[in-house]
């Protein structure tokens, strides 16, 4: 019993369902935002559905202001450009809305904007968050319009620091937005390449949590639920994105990927985060891509906690079952087989390949994977993942 030790945190208010964006200017007066900036991407910022969420504010009076300079994988000059934003507005809180990129950039604009030290003094090693004068962070509302990152009941943001081509996971308590608006009527737009990607994102989520060691079984229950819904349900937004059924039980697994993923993550995303650094690739399908290749280097560590999941989602064959499963997932969908399915001419030598292990092994997520990852294994599954 003495090794059964653990340190739970769950996430916060989620008002759930299609139509619930309409509730967006009472959200705001519960949080005692008064002006907040709207922080989604560009993409975002040209379609009906943002114009629609602006005129919600507009009909509730509501003052605000808008950023959309938001790369797919954010950078710190975006990050500068947000804060200047929010400080010439006066704005007291911030709305992040989108995926996962304008959801990570919001909540890093709402903490940083107050701070005195650059944003990497705090990175999610050890105590750093507690550099962070906790009194100037601003709230937070989110809003997400895809169903893979969950960065809406996470507490922390991801943002690549150019300078070494290293993705930057930020931890701070307050980072956890105040009120979370899930509507799955926002996410019936997403083309299919996104819906795909965005969903193979949560389903890397519930099944790196699900196989992290450590003792955390209502994380482990959330993975193992979220799996069975992204199983049965991301086949069907993908083939039919107005099946607000489907898409709304993916907004669920999302969200229920990144509540678990505080027990860890793994070599999926060590790996993924580099190559989505360096190559600027969409986070889900890079996700994707390296799946299997993980899934196999992890066997012998996992292979019955595989089975039970298998049997509690309903496939046969235990751990050959569930990765038949993950790769029949993957070509319903269209993921790429390999990386040079997923990056154009990409003709990566050796020194290149050494750069990308050595980022892998010490990114903060290597050390959630159930077999040690080192720099030799890295490698091999790089290879793995270029070769198929």
């Amino acid at each position: 019993m003495s090794q059964l030790i653990s340190k739970w945190n769950y996430p916060t208010t989620v008002r759930f369902g299609a139509g619930r964006i309409k509730e967006l200017p009472e959200v705001l007066e519960a949080t005692g935002i008064k002006n907040p900036l709207f922080v989604t991407d560009p993409g975002l910022a040209r379609l009906p559905v943002v114009a629609s969420t602006l005129k919600i504010l507009d009909h509730g009076k509501v003052p605000h202001g808008v950023f959309s300079d938001v790369k797919p994988n954010p950078v710190e000059a975006n990050l500068i450009a947000g804060i200047a934003a929010f400080k010439e507005g006066k704005h007291d809180g911030v709305i992040a809305f989108g995926g996962g990129s304008a959801l990570d950039l919001g909540k890093l604009i709402a903490f940083q904007a107050g701070q005195t030290r650059p944003v990497w003094d705090f990175e999610d090693v050890g105590d750093w968050w507690t550099r962070a004068d906790s009194d100037v962070i601003a709230p937070i509302i989110a809003v997400p319009t895809t169903a893979g990152t969950g960065s809406e009941v996470g507490r922390a943001g991801v943002i690549t620091n150019e300078e070494t081509h290293t993705k930057k996971v930020i931890f701070h308590p307050k980072l956890l937005p105040a009120i979370v608006i899930a509507d799955p009527e926002l996410s019936v737009g997403m083309p299919g390449f996104i819906t795909a990607g965005t969903g193979m994102d949560a389903l890397a989520h519930c099944l790196e949590a699900y196989c992290a060691p450590g003792y955390h079984p209502m994380a482990d229950g959330i993975a193992v639920e979220g799996m069975r819904l992204v199983f049965e349900n991301l086949p069907k937004a993908y083939d039919n994105g107005k099946d607000l059924t489907a898409r709304a039980h993916m907004m669920s697994a999302a969200a229920m990927g990144a509540t678990a993923f505080q027990k860890g993550l793994g070599a999926i995303h060590s790996l993924s985060h580099p190559i989505g650094a360096i190559y600027d690739t969409h986070h889900g399908m890079t996700n994707a891509v390296f799946m299997p290749y993980v899934l196999a280097f992890n066997r012998d560590a996992v292979e019955e906690r595989i089975a039970r999941l298998a049997n509690y989602i309903g496939i046969k064959g235990g751990f050959d079952g569930f990765t038949k499963a993950v790769l029949k997932l993957r070509k319903e969908l269209k993921v790429p087989h390999t990386l040079p399915g997923l990056i154009k001419d990409l003709d990566m030598n050796r020194k290149q390949k050494e750069l990308i292990a050595d980022m892998a092994i010490v990114d903060p997520t290597a050390g959630g994977n159930p077999v040690k990852l080192t720099k030799k294994a890295a490698l091999r599954l790089l290879d793995e993942a270029i070769e198929g």
